[in-house]
């Protein structure tokens, strides 16, 4: 009979194809539904009073401070106009009056009215 030699792999081995198998069976997290994010903006812009445009889905801008917002909408007091209550569904996007769109469609800010 021949002589055979026992192979025997090593414990690192072992160790790495476990730890593999963890890794192949672990389930990617799901993305908090809530980031906060959109509170502190609106917090921020609600605190500095920051004049803001707000842009619907039907294509009207309208111009002025957030008072308040919630869940589902956000209340926006205007100073020659009647103050409105806007339903998030209805607004496609906003941003600070101060910035302005160039020539190239891309949106910038007027000279010296940057806000740190």
């Amino acid at each position: 009979m021949a002589n055979r030699k026992l192979i025997r792999p090593s414990l690192t081995d072992l160790r790495d194809q476990e730890q593999s198998k963890y890794a192949r069976t672990q389930r990617k997290r799901v993305p908090p539904e809530q980031t906060s994010a959109e509170e502190y903006y609106y917090l921020k812009q609600m605190a500095n009073k920051t004049p803001m445009v707000i842009c619907l889905i039907d294509g009207e801008a309208l111009h002025g401070v957030i008072e308040w917002y919630d869940k589902r909408c956000i209340k926006v007091n205007r100073e020659t106009e009647p103050n409105l209550l806007i339903p998030k569904r209805s607004i496609k996007y906003m941003y600070k009056e101060f910035e302005a769109k160039d020539s190239d469609g891309e949106i910038g800010f007027f000279p010296g009215e940057r806000d740190n």
